[in-house]
């Protein structure tokens, strides 16, 4: 019997970790598949370990594990595979397939600019926007972004775009923001490149507080409905480059 094993990143926030729970509860009715979990990567319970075990005490006899990651970094690359390859080490009889993350998708990229849209009701060519992504050391990361101001630029044809980061990777948010109010002539539109709420987004909303009102926070992509649809057709029709753990 085929099981979806979905892996969010996990947070220390209570709130964000309630709000992908609620997220996935809403994927996993519009998903038919008899064997659906929760699991995280670190930070939140379940672990993907007690996720995997469950799915077998459920009578699965082959898992799909679908990863809650927006872009391909090392999460993706590295620890995800790792506790998988541990995992099937223990129960080689159940085969093991691991999609692939959300990637840079059209979809997604008119999603942003909807939501930029509907918080930013009079948007002009002299804006500015600010993406802000979580981080991370993989090359790859500033590739993929630079492909996300593309999308957004096209769409929102707003004077100036540029992207920051919240860790691991440079620009920092803090450098990101100062630099681009003291070349934006009119608004900064701030677009948290996350999917739910957490420690990492309440630092945006701190300092978009502190910096006035040119500076406009959007929410977190979760709040866009087609993110849920994403996250349906991975684990209905999985990705063209899956990766099979036991062969």
């Amino acid at each position: 019997m085929k099981a979806i094993l979905y892996v969010g990143h996990g947070t220390r926030s209570k709130k964000g970790e309630n709000e992908a729970k609620a997220f996935l509860q809403k994927v996993m009715a519009k998903v038919d598949t008899p064997i659906q979990e929760i699991s995280f990567l670190e930070l939140s319970s379940p672990s993907i370990d007690e996720g995997f075990q469950r799915c077998v005490e459920r009578g699965a006899t082959e898992v799909s594990v679908v990863p809650i990651l927006l872009l391909t970094a090392g999460h993706m690359k590295h620890d995800i595979p790792a506790e998988l390859a541990a995992i099937q080490t223990r129960h080689p009889q159940i085969p093991i397939t691991l999609q692939q993350a959300f990637g840079v998708q059209e979809n997604i990229l008119d999603a942003i600019a909807e939501l930029v849209r509907e918080n930013v009701l009079d948007l002009t060519s002299e804006d500015s926007i600010l993406i802000v992504g979580r981080g991370s050391s993989d090359p790859e990361i500033h590739t993929a972004f630079s492909e996300i101001e593309k999308g957004i630029q096209e769409r929102l044809c707003v004077a100036r775009i540029s992207s920051c980061y919240l860790a691991a990777a440079e620009p920092k948010f803090h450098d990101g923001l100062e630099v681009m109010l003291e070349e934006a002539t009119q608004r900064v539109i701030v677009i948290p490149y996350l999917l739910f709420s957490g420690l990492l987004l309440s630092e945006v909303i701190l300092w978009c507080k502190k910096r006035g009102p040119k500076v406009i926070q959007i929410d977190p992509l979760s709040r866009h409905k087609v993110m849920e649809d994403v996250v349906v057709q991975i684990a209905t029709e999985g990705t063209k480059h899956d990766a099979i753990l036991n062969g």
